[in-house]
């Protein structure tokens, strides 16, 4: 049985939206997820046989889905 290794995660935005990539190895393939920070939906999941493709993939992804998502205006004081 394979542990993984090379645990890494970071933080940064997509599409003005905070996203979580999270990265690691199992054998020869690293493995990549990103999710929205809150509330934490996962994005994609990708493989590489480096980390930096298959972080690159996974943003690609996340890229292509947050592009299209509407934000929705927040409410402001309402007058009486």
């Amino acid at each position: 049985m394979m542990n993984p290794s090379d645990y890494q995660e970071r933080q940064l935005e997509v599409a003005g939206w905070p996203v979580r990539l999270s990265s690691y190895r199992l054998g020869d393939t690293f493995y990549c997820r990103a999710d929205n920070v809150s509330p934490g939906a996962w994005l994609a999941r990708t493989t590489g046989q480096t980390r930096q493709e298959a972080e690159t993939k996974a943003l690609e992804r996340a890229q292509q889905l947050l592009s299209r998502t509407r934000r929705v205006p927040e409410a402001g004081p309402r007058s009486s």
